[in-house]
């Protein structure tokens, strides 16, 4: 199949680490590596943001990323974007309009806005992962959501106008259906993870001997890596090794800032590293010098970090929120505890630290949950699946 992958803000050649790249954009990379691995075409189209930059660049075999002119050729906050989309879609419309995808998959909301007009100027089957719903974010967030007032609305639409939409979660399903979405329309397919085989724990991040926890990801207040670090107090023979946060500015960062500042307001300065944005290659070593992996968000729509540190054989202490719900089995690869709560937290983290045993069980048990159920090839696998499901009526409509 030739498959178009539609990610406005998310490419999947960024560096990692800032605010608007994470999760998403490993998705995107890694999924559409896994489809050519299955012998799919496959294009991935993201807003320009270099004017030096080629319009296609290849990422992988099979696998090109097409640069879209959509506003200025310069980096702009995802928050900010949405008065180019009429124009990226119209962009895409041409582009297709003689020679169509098989299918179209958009990811996150703006992208399948994208993709509205571009149905107008071509036809083909078009599936939608909003990899985060604004409904969520406004619940948790209120006045600090950034999103543009247009989003709930546009997102309802969407729902509804998918051939398929495929959410990373059975959380997001509930809240899909709430908005409307079609049942015979929404389908569940996790993010992958990759495995990291023969990697050793690398112990350059921290020399004290004290067990260590890790918090790792995006620096962004909804992590709840600030809940961490007031369990810490709790935990007198922890430290905490805090990896994330922009490549450029990191120690100007505003969240940077106020972690270290939370760590010397609970006296834990001296076991409290922020060590800044971790390479993919340095990532296995990372993860598996940590006795814990604290993944703490107050919401989180899926959540690749803890299927990362299952995928290393490390138990995962996690919020009970969104994707953790179905990756984190508790008391069999880690343990739920409510979000926001650091007392709660700092039992259950006491609880893992205080038990060899146990680690080691939880971890193997993350090791094998992964291998069964989220490496990239199944996940490439049931994606394709809808794929096929969505594209068929469309053949056949050509075929009369």
């Amino acid at each position: 199949m030739r498959i178009a992958m539609v990610s406005e803000h998310a490419s999947p050649l960024a560096v990692l680490g800032g605010a608007d790249a994470g999760g998403q954009n490993v998705h995107v990379a890694a999924l559409s590596l896994a489809l050519a691995d299955r012998g799919h075409q496959v294009e991935v189209y993201t807003r320009r943001e270099d004017p030096a930059i080629a319009e296609r660049v290849e990422l992988g075999p099979d696998v090109d990323v097409i640069h879209v002119p959509a506003g200025p050729p310069e980096p702009i906050p995802k928050d900010e974007l949405l008065p180019h989309m009429p124009a990226f879609g119209q962009w895409l419309g041409s582009r297709w309009a003689a020679s169509p995808p098989q299918v179209v998959h958009a990811h996150f909301w703006m992208s399948g806005l994208a993709c509205r007009p571009a149905r107008q100027l071509a036809d083909f089957p078009y599936a939608q992962t909003f990899h985060a719903l604004g409904v969520i974010k406004r619940r948790h967030q209120g006045r600090n959501d950034t999103s543009p007032p247009e989003r709930l609305r546009i997102e309802t639409g969407l729902a509804l106008a998918a051939d398929a939409v495929i959410a990373t979660a059975t959380d997001e399903v509930t809240e899909l259906l709430a908005l409307g979405a079609r049942a015979e329309t929404l389908h569940v397919v996790p993010c992958g993870v990759d495995q990291f085989p023969g990697t050793t724990a690398d112990d350059r991040w921290w020399t004290d001997g004290h067990q260590r926890i890790l918090s790792l990801g995006r620096l962004v207040e909804r992590k709840g890596v600030d809940t961490v670090i007031a369990a810490l107090a709790e935990l007198p023979t922890a430290e905490l090794v805090i990896a994330g946060g922009p490549v450029t500015g990191f120690d100007d960062d505003h969240e940077v800032r106020r972690l270290r500042a939370e760590a010397d307001r609970l006296g834990l300065t001296d076991r409290v590293r922020l060590v800044g944005p971790v390479s993919r290659a340095e990532l296995p070593g990372l993860l598996r010098s940590a006795d814990v992996v604290a993944c703490t968000p107050w919401y989180e729509p899926f959540g690749i970090v803890p299927l990362e540190a299952m995928a290393c054989g490390r138990p995962v202490v996690g919020s009970a929120v969104g994707g953790l719900l179905d990756t984190v089995v508790d008391g069999v690869t880690g343990l739920l505890v409510p979000p926001r709560d650091p007392a709660a937290l700092s039992t259950a983290l006491a609880t893992l630290l205080a038990d060899p045993a146990l680690r080691q069980r939880l971890g193997q048990a993350g090791s094998a949950r992964v291998a069964a159920k989220y490496t990239w090839p199944k996940v490439a696998a049931a994606t394709e699946q809808i794929y096929r499901r969505i594209a068929a009526p469309v053949a056949a409509g050509k075929v009369s």
